[in-house]
């Protein structure tokens, strides 16, 4: 029985991707622009700093 080498397999990866384009790098690029837009609504860095700078009246 043998095993089939990546090398094998290369040439039929390849005519797919001719044919259809690279559908794992396009995924793999939408959920590194999805981690990113996540993490930048998620950063409540700038909304600290601001209240930091603009402290709330206490005692009224």
């Amino acid at each position: 029985m043998t095993t089939a080498n990546k090398g094998d397999l290369s040439p039929i990866y390849d005519s797919l991707i001719a044919e259809q384009g690279d559908v794992l790098a396009e995924a793999r690029e939408a959920a590194e622009e999805i981690q990113r837009e996540a993490a930048e609504a998620l950063d409540w860095s700038r909304i600290r700093s601001a209240q930091g700078s603009h402290p709330h009246q206490q005692g009224e």
